[in-house]
């Protein structure tokens, strides 16, 4: 009797372990910054009902559409209130219930059909951080320990065209040089959740002021770092701390766009991902050889910055005579 209680209570605990293994793959089954906005965008649906009085699990599909009808009132983009519906449609799913954003629940349909018809649905753009752009930015950067940082960061990120959260996740092992230049594994990133991994070749420039490969030798040798993240935080006194975070990325590239003379509101961490994709398109490259680069899987995104490139090289009016 005593071993058969074990090996049940065996069978039970290794079920128990499956069921908790299976619970950790589910929740990496979204990107960590999805699951963190999912909550934030659920939480927000949550309090606002609940300042109401009103049910939010299972919730109505009424009570979804004033939701959204009143935050687009109050200013809130398409954008948001289109994340907002996924959120609250993935939390009624993952409690077993159907969703109120479906489309069949016509009171929700019909309110955001008509959201977006009165908002429009174009998304607001950063201005792209183009080739004579990024010089004008570089030429402010001062020669101190910092400016070693940000230079490397504003040429790698460029030439990478990497996204903010791709440049910070680099580490040392990730950097093997060539004399070609420079070769970069991306270990991770917004279109490859699993981890397969993606190596991104960064050539060396034509002048060391903007050469992408001194650039992050430079910072290296500067800050003697050997291993662990590329980029790092510095004190005001110029002393090396933690990973730099990804907010960081879009804090140096708005600070140097002001110092530049340009406005700051105007610019992103994406603005270097933009410029170089929108650069390469004004330059001849193909969108084959530009979707490489840019890890794009879709050629959407990349022939809108095509377009973007080309609305001034072959455009109608200029040969008017005007």
């Amino acid at each position: 009797m005593t071993s058969e209680l074990t090996a049940i209570s065996s069978r039970y605990t290794a079920i128990a372990l499956s069921i908790d293994a299976a619970k950790e793959y589910i929740a990496h089954a979204k990107a960590e910054n999805t699951i963190k906005g999912y909550h934030s965008d659920w939480k927000h649906f949550e309090t606002w009902c609940r300042t109401r009085i009103l049910e939010f699990l299972p919730a109505n599909p009424e009570t979804v559409a004033l939701y959204i009808a009143d935050l687009a009132n109050s200013g809130y983009k398409v954008a948001t209130l289109s994340r907002r519906l996924a959120a609250i449609g993935k939390a009624h799913q993952a409690a077993g219930h159907d969703s109120p954003t479906s489309k069949r629940n016509r009171a929700v349909s019909e309110v955001w059909a008509g959201i977006r018809r009165v908002k429009g649905t174009a998304p607001t753009q950063k201005v792209p951080v183009t080739t004579d752009r990024l010089k004008m930015m570089l030429k402010t950067l001062p020669k101190s320990l910092r400016g070693a940082r940000d230079r490397a960061l504003l040429l790698l990120g460029f030439a990478g065209a990497f996204r903010r959260s791709e440049l910070v996740s680099l580490t040392i092992r990730d950097l093997v040089f060539c004399p070609e230049g420079l070769t970069v594994t991306l270990r991770k990133s917004k279109t490859d959740q699993e981890g397969e991994g993606r190596r991104v070749g960064i050539p060396c420039g034509r002048r060391s002021s903007t050469c992408p490969v001194r650039s992050v030798r430079a910072w290296l040798e500067a800050s003697l770092i050997t291993e662990g993240p590329l980029f790092r935080s510095m004190d005001r006194y110029g002393r090396i701390g933690a990973k730099l975070s990804d907010r960081a990325v879009a804090i140096v590239v708005k600070r140097c766009a002001k110092a530049a003379g340009f406005d700051p509101s105007e610019y992103s961490g994406h603005s270097l991902r933009a410029g170089l994709a929108t650069a390469a398109a004004i330059a001849g490259v193909s969108e084959r050889s530009i979707m490489k680069q840019t890890g794009h899987r879709s050629t959407t995104m990349v022939r809108r910055y095509i377009r973007d490139a080309s609305l001034f090289r072959d455009n109608a009016a200029s040969s008017v005579g005007l």
